[in-house]
């Protein structure tokens, strides 16, 4: 497999739901990123089905048995890779659109020896659909694409009926982590995870900074800016 065998989006979506939570984008890759896609794409890499709701044989993917994180959206792969590091004992799925991002987190995945990440190239909702019921440990939404604009939030992944797919796929008392830097999103997310009839606020309201999560990207850029993060983290019953 090459590079040029790598889609740089996802497939075209499928009639049953054209409306998508993210927006494909191309983006340079540098020699090293090339080389590591090139090379370690077969054997941490997955292609979501693009048939949504096809079914993911996670004991085959890992080679184990093992809890599971589920990160949506994990970028350039820095705060997905430092989480696994630091949790061994934890399966973690990453699931991206962004063609260099998935190349870099594979090259960290490398260079740290971590055994326990695999990448998933695609839409996470259509993954989600096929992954067996109540088998996440915990699934993490770190600072999603807020979709400003009225007329696009139902872009937005945090809505009820996303949400009750994650939270389908949890075990009980696996968590729903969210994080966004946007006051307007944290509320209307905080109203949907609080209505969804099968999850708990574990903090009653905006959590506190866990000290486990790695300060991203977007949460430097957000700091400089002077806006506030907001973290919500809901449990299932």
């Amino acid at each position: 497999m090459t590079s040029t065998d790598f889609p740089a989006a996802v497939p075209a979506p499928p009639a049953a739901r054209t409306i998508r939570t993210f927006h494909p984008r191309r983006g340079r890759m540098s020699s090293r990123q090339t080389e590591a896609l090139d090379r370690l794409w077969p054997v941490y890499g997955l292609h979501v089905p693009e048939r949504p709701g096809t079914p993911v044989d996670l004991a085959a993917l890992f080679g184990r048995r093992a809890p599971l994180v589920l990160e949506i959206g994990s970028g350039m792969g820095d705060t997905t890779a430092e989480m696994a590091a630091a949790d061994p004992d934890r399966d973690y799925l990453a699931v991206e659109v962004h063609t260099p991002g998935i190349a870099n987190l594979l090259d960290l995945v490398e260079r740290h020896g971590l055994r326990n990440v695999r990448v998933a190239q695609g839409d996470a909702l259509d993954l989600v659909a096929g992954l067996p019921e109540a088998s996440l440990d915990a699934v993490h939404v770190f600072f999603p694409d807020p979709w400003p604009k009225s007329r696009h939030h139902k872009r937005r992944i945090i809505q009820p009926a996303h949400v009750a797919l994650l939270r389908s796929r949890l075990a009980p008392g696996g968590t729903l982590h969210c994080a966004t830097d946007w006051a307007e999103y944290a509320e209307a997310m905080r109203a949907t995870l609080d209505a969804d009839p099968g999850l708990v606020d574990a903090h009653d309201g905006f959590a506190p900074r866990p000290a486990h999560r790695p300060v991203t990207k977007f949460e430097r850029r957000a700091l400089r800016a002077d806006r506030p993060i907001f973290d919500l983290i809901h449990r299932r019953s």
